[in-house]
């Protein structure tokens, strides 16, 4: 039985169609196939290219695939700052949701907060900061909603499980 590394990378390509993309990892050598089965059992179906990840990965004889994503941040290039939750935005919690439709070629689209009545408005440019390249139908996020100018949108996109996790450090507070 083969053992699993853990080991810290960016993206070099990701596409959801073919089902697959690589890592290239910080410790250099080969290229690491990240299957798109891999990345849905963390909660997403993709990811950004440049996104960094952490995860954990075997030798097979095809070579390095990972194995498990362990966590998932913005690309390098996305400002360190909005990367992460802005302060103006720590109070806004975290709500569950549901993609409506999300058009990667538009460059936005729009999801259900269960509970809410109207859509949320979401933008291209706030998904690829949050490290996410595209939204499927359906797909169960966490949204940080805010009012526009032209009605509720989204300031922060969220994996379901990033969710999740965040609860449950506010319980251990």
């Amino acid at each position: 039985m083969t053992t699993a590394i853990r080991t810290r990378g960016q993206v070099k390509w990701f596409d959801a169609t073919k089902g697959f993309g690589f890592v290239v990892s910080d410790d250099g050598g080969p290229d690491i196939l990240l299957h798109a089965n891999v990345l849905r059992n963390f909660g997403q179906s993709s990811i950004a290219d440049g996104s960094v990840v952490e995860i954990e990965i075997q030798e097979t004889d095809r070579g390095k695939q990972a194995t498990e994503v362990l966590a998932i941040e913005a690309p390098r290039d996305v400002e360190e700052e909005i990367a992460e939750t802005p302060p103006e935005l720590a109070d806004v919690p975290l709500e569950p949701a549901r993609v409506k439709w999300f058009d990667k070629v538009k460059g936005f689209g729009f999801g259900n907060v269960f509970g809410r009545p109207e859509d949320v408005f979401i933008h291209m440019e706030v998904l690829r900061s949050c490290g996410m390249a595209d939204l499927i139908p359906g797909e169960a996020v966490c949204l940080r909603v805010v009012d526009g100018p032209r009605g509720c949108m989204a300031a922060e996109v969220r994996s379901w499980e990033y969710g999740q996790r965040e609860d449950e450090d506010e319980d251990e507070a």
